[in-house]
């Protein structure tokens, strides 16, 4: 069975790296992308399954980004959970009026991100 791909749209490089190291180890292909620009090229070439999205990103915030994924009818149908320091009810509800399927408030423990991607991935393992 092939591994499932997350791409992963993060500035912090430490988040970066704890998420990465819990998921590749948990048997998940993780690809990483510092910028909205750059992680929509990476999701535009290989389709991943997921999509771990930050909000506060330079250029470019995660719901412009996930709007633009939601709005192409080839990466519409690709979860993408926010990871955000956006902790106020507007933040989360523009966050599901863009599309986000999922909504982690930092801080946030490998394990609960984690928690979120097997959940929403659980559907297609059962497939």
């Amino acid at each position: 069975m092939a591994r499932k791909t997350i791409v992963m749209v993060e500035d912090n490089p430490d988040n970066r790296r704890i998420y990465s190291v819990l998921l590749e180890h948990s048997g998940y292909e993780v690809m990483q992308a510092e910028d909205a620009e750059s992680g929509l090229a990476l999701i535009a070439l290989y389709r991943p399954d997921l999509v771990l999205m930050d909000i506060s990103l330079p250029r470019m915030d995660g719901f412009e980004a996930t709007a633009r994924l939601k709005e192409d009818p080839l990466t519409a149908g690709i979860p993408v959970v926010a990871l955000t320091a956006h902790a106020f009810d507007e933040d989360r509800r523009r966050a599901w009026d863009v599309g986000f399927d999922g909504y982690l408030t930092k801080p946030i423990g490998p394990r609960r991100v984690l928690q979120e991607v097997e959940r929403l991935l659980r559907d297609d393992v059962a497939a």
